[in-house]
C-alpha cells in the first residue's frame, strides 16, 4: 500500500508526468522506496480512477504528449490519513545475516570476499548520502519541509554508518575465526534459542 502514497507525496511536491516520476524514483525517492516504470504507471491509473489525482490539461494538446498529474483534495486527505496511521516496524530480513548464521554450521569459506564487497557498497552509499547532505542541507536551511527531508536523509546516513561499522567488525571476526583450527567452530553451538545462537 506504500507505493501509491509515495507517488502522492512526489506529486504534492511537484506535479509530474509518469516519466518524470520514474526519474525521481531513480534518484531521491528511490533511496528509500523503489518502483519500476510499469509499477508507477499502473498506480497512476489506479489513483486517477479513485479520484486522488487528475491529469493536468495540456497547454497545447499534441499527439503523444506525456500527461502530467496533480493531487486532488481527496488524494491529499488520503495521504494525511496514511501518514497519521499507526504502523508496526517491519522485521529485518537480510540474506547476509542468514548466510552468517549458516556459516556457523558449514564454515566461513568464501564469505570474507562478499563481506568486503558489501562493505565497499555501503561505504559508497554513505559517501553519496553525505555529499547530498553537504549539497542540499547547508547550515541555515531549516524550513519545516527541509528539516523533515533532512531527517529522512539522516536515517540513511545513520543506517549506512551502522553497516560500515558492523561489516568492519564482522570481517575482523571472520578473519580471526579462519585462524581457529577446523572443528573448533562448527557444531559447537548450544541449544539456546536466541537470534545469534543455535536453536
Amino acid at each position: 500500500m506504500s507505493l501509491p502514497h509515495a507517488i502522492l507525496t512526489a506529486l504534492l511536491e511537484k506535479p509530474s508526468s509518469g516519466l518524470e516520476l520514474t526519474r525521481r524514483f531513480d534518484k531521491s525517492i528511490g533511496y528509500f522506496w523503489s518502483a519500476t516504470h510499469q509499477q508507477i504507471y499502473r498506480e497512476l491509473g489506479k489513483l486517477e480512477s479513485e479520484g486522488f489525482i487528475r491529469a493536468l490539461p495540456a497547454e497545447q494538446p499534441a499527439r503523444g504528449q506525456k500527461k502530467s498529474y496533480e493531487v486532488l483534495p481527496a488524494g491529499r486527505a488520503e495521504l494525511a490519513r496514511w501518514t497519521a496511521a499507526a504502523q508496526d516496524p517491519k522485521p529485518l530480513r537480510d540474506t547476509l545475516l542468514l548466510r552468517l548464521r549458516a556459516a556457523a554450521v558449514v564454515g566461513t569459506a568464501g564469505l570474507e570476499v562478499d563481506l568486503r564487497r558489501h562493505l565497499e557498497l555501503h561505504r559508497r552509499q554513505l559517501a553519496e548520502y553525505e555529499e547530498i547532505e553537504r549539497r542540499d542541507f547547508p547550515p541555515g536551511r531549516d524550513t519545516p519541509e527541509d528539516r523533515l527531508r533532512h531527517l529522512v536523509l539522516r536515517a540513511g546516513i545513520d543506517l549506512e554508518t551502522f553497516w560500515t561499522g558492523w561489516l568492519t567488525g564482522a570481517l575482523e571476526e571472520v578473519a580471526a575465526l579462519s585462524e581457529v583450527p577446523s572443528g573448533d567452530t562448527a557444531g559447537s553451538a548450544g541449544a539456546v534459542d536466541t537470534v545469534g545462537t543455535a536453536d
